[in-house]
């Protein structure tokens, strides 16, 4: 459906809205295959959470719609370096951009055509090193950067003009260039805390597992900005744990806490016990508890300077900035400097499992 002229723009985007609203093929999830392998959601199907809007930004029907009467735009909260983009969306009018920090990059081209679109961007440094726009006519745009020689971070945003719309079917992201940190065959390059009672072992399937607690085992390495990946199994009902990072070495439970806790309240997912999986414990409760107990799930923890941004199976539960005073500990205020890596043993029921852990520095520097 084409809008013909300025003058009928307003009643066909009425009819574009009433299409979308009653079409049953919502918001689009990600499947197992893509949680796996470390996809998130940008835009969740139901939500602006973790993005700054201006303008005209709603969503409905399961689609994100940027602009309308007025110039708009929406900008991430979280930055990236390295990683794989894919959008899918509409456009009404001609208008409207994609911006990896300060590179612009046009969803239109020359003819607009009506219906969806397709767009992959590779980030490297922070910058769009490669790009692809696939219209409904299957004809492609490429274009191509050098990656930069100083990496850096980057916000992602859409942009249109008055008078113009971008409506976003979905919108993802997997990070890349992570690293293994933890082999499968044995604890080299980790430490217990000692004097604790948990149990750490690696199965003969490749995991980690925490028996007993409490108790705290910890990574040899430290970071500070970092995007961080790993698989969690709970083998137990609402078993607690937790994943800490920026720990003060050697130190018992001394980091930020991306909680484990697959436990809510009735029927209601959104109202965690205890913060819940995914939220960061003390801080922000997880918006949603969407793991669940004997199935593995993926967590993805982004920390860039007072920033925290945390994912469970690719759903973003966290949107966190620490505004306290510093301190030493996480525990007592804001640390912004390394530390290691951790794993709870929260107490005598403890058993989970964890495999696939993965972390990826973040450059230091701001985001564009």
């Amino acid at each position: 459906m084409r809008c013909r002229s300025w003058w009928t723009w307003a009643s066909c985007l009425c009819t574009l809205c009433l299409v979308w609203a009653i079409d049953p093929n919502l918001a689009k999830r990600l499947s197992r295959q893509e949680i796996q392998a470390g996809w998130l959601l940008l835009f969740d199907g139901e939500s602006t959470f973790g993005w700054k809007t201006e303008g005209d930004v709603a969503v409905s029907g399961g689609r994100l719609m940027v602009g309308g009467n007025k110039a708009s735009r929406i900008t991430s909260t979280t930055s990236w370096a390295d990683a794989e983009l894919s959008a899918q969306y509409q456009l009404v009018g001609t208008s409207g951009q994609i911006h990896i920090g300060n590179v612009g990059i046009p969803l239109a081209g020359e003819g607009v055509l009506d219906g969806v679109y397709t767009l992959q961007i590779t980030l490297a440094g922070g910058k769009p090193v490669s790009w692809r726009v696939t219209d409904p006519k299957m004809q492609q745009r490429t274009g191509s950067l050098t990656a930069p020689d100083k990496p850096s971070t980057a916000l992602i945003s859409l942009s249109v003009a008055d008078n113009h719309q971008i409506v976003v079917h979905s919108l993802k992201l997997r990070p890349t260039e992570l690293k293994a940190i933890f082999n499968g065959k044995d604890l080299q390059g980790w430490k217990e805390i000692p004097a604790k009672k948990s149990k750490f072992t690696v199965t003969d399937k490749g995991e980690l597992n925490i028996q007993n607690g409490p108790g705290d085992i910890q990574t040899e390495g430290q970071w500070d900005d970092f995007v961080l990946q790993l698989e969690i199994f709970s083998h137990g009902k609402h078993l607690n744990s937790g994943v800490f990072f920026r720990c003060v070495p050697g130190e018992f439970w001394s980091g930020y806490e991306s909680q484990i806790r697959n436990e809510w309240q009735g029927e209601d997912r959104s109202k965690p016990v205890d913060f819940g999986t995914g939220g960061l414990y003390g801080r922000q409760p997880a918006r949603r508890v969407v793991a669940d107990d004997n199935e593995w799930f993926t967590m993805t923890v982004v920390a860039q300077g007072p920033h925290i941004a945390i994912w469970v199976n690719g759903f973003q539960t966290v949107d966190y900035t620490d505004t306290r005073p510093p301190a030493k500990s996480a525990r007592q205020g804001t640390k912004l400097t390394p530390g290691p890596i951790s794993l709870q043993g929260h107490d005598p029921m403890t058993n989970l499992s964890f495999r696939n852990i993965r972390v990826a520095d973040l450059p230091k520097s701001n985001p564009q």
